[in-house]
């Protein structure tokens, strides 16, 4: 259970003009300015939830991620992971969490997997028998077998991410923090992987709280979302109530043959090709099923699509509404 009550974190970040003559003043006046990074952030996640943390570039994602991974302490507020706060107790906190982020690595470069492995174990203090275990089911889940003899520095960026996820999962944790895992992966790991972390969920009852800008993995993995920007909590529900909030119109993309059909009040053409049209339905005038029964009482229909907004146009939609 994870529970964060109006945290606040600002950073104190150095300011310059270009220019040589700018530079040397810099080493003698330097101006500074204050980044308020999370502004009173307040939410709570249960045990065995998968929540999809979402917002733009800076909005404060991985400043939040840090404080509940107790990598940073923040100005005011309070954090609690399990009973926990993160960076005050941080040495049995960390053997509770798992952490993957996409562009930093726990590997290290240069030795084989299995070696970063068996550190790691001895970093964490699992068991022997305990460690053999989880290593033999996330070499298995995650194909993993022909690699771990290979140093890190010579793994493709999918087979480096495979082995990062177990890196994060070999110590069993109850919580796992995923900042951009998927960032650089083609179609196939990025399956691969939601498979993963689905199963891990339902067997394990892994909390797990992800943060990307990748829609797709949102969709697959969380029932819920939270939406940050500018340092504050903005929305937080379903991905479908979060649609709802954007639009409720359904867009159908009709393929017929003959005369292209009027269309009702509830109804707007969005479209128009010979033999293809593509509608906009609102529900509150006109039902999908009504609209569909109304086109094709006028013309042969050969292909209807029913679709809603997608993610993307709705993240993009929400940073419109809120201006971040």
């Amino acid at each position: 259970m994870i529970t964060l009550q109006h945290i606040c974190k600002t950073f104190r970040v150095a300011k310059r003009r270009a220019g040589f003559g700018q530079a040397v003043k810099a080493l003698f006046s330097r101006e500074y300015e204050l980044v308020h990074a999370l502004q009173d952030v307040s939410f709570h996640i249960d045990d065995g939830e998968m929540v999809g943390y979402i917002g733009p570039n800076g909005a404060g994602k991985s400043t939040t991620i840090k404080i509940m991974c107790g990598i940073l302490t923040p100005d005011s507020g309070e954090c609690d992971v399990d009973g926990r706060t993160p960076w005050r107790e941080r040495v049995a906190h960390v053997h509770e969490i798992g952490v993957v982020f996409g562009q930093r690595s726990q590997l290290w470069w240069d030795v084989p997997i299995i070696d970063s492995f068996e550190l790691l174990r001895d970093i964490y203090k699992v068991e022997k028998r305990q460690f053999q275990n989880n290593l033999d089911e996330l070499t298995a889940l995650l194909d993993l077998s022909e690699i771990l003899k290979t140093p890190a520095r010579s793994l493709s960026h999918g087979q480096r991410m495979r082995c990062e996820i177990a890196a994060s999962l070999l110590h069993k944790p109850r919580t796992l923090f995923l900042d951009e895992p998927t960032i650089g992966l083609d179609a196939t790991a990025k399956i691969a992987f939601r498979q993963f972390i689905k199963k891990r969920n339902a067997e394990h009852g892994t909390t797990v709280i992800l943060t990307t800008h990748d829609m797709q993995d949102i969709e697959a993995l969380t029932g819920r979302i939270l939406l940050i920007g500018n340092g504050r909590i903005l929305l937080d529900g379903s991905l479908a109530d979060l649609k709802k909030h954007v639009s409720e119109s359904k867009t159908l993309i009709v393929e017929y043959a003959g005369v292209q059909p009027d269309l009702d009040e509830g109804m707007r053409l969005s479209e128009a090709n010979e033999g293809r049209m593509i509608v906009t339905v609102d529900p509150s005038v006109l039902s999908v099923s009504d609209a569909i029964i109304r086109l094709a009482a006028q013309t042969e229909l050969l292909d209807v699509s029913v679709s809603g907004v997608s993610s993307e146009e709705m993240v993009a939609a929400l940073y419109k509404e809120y201006r971040i």
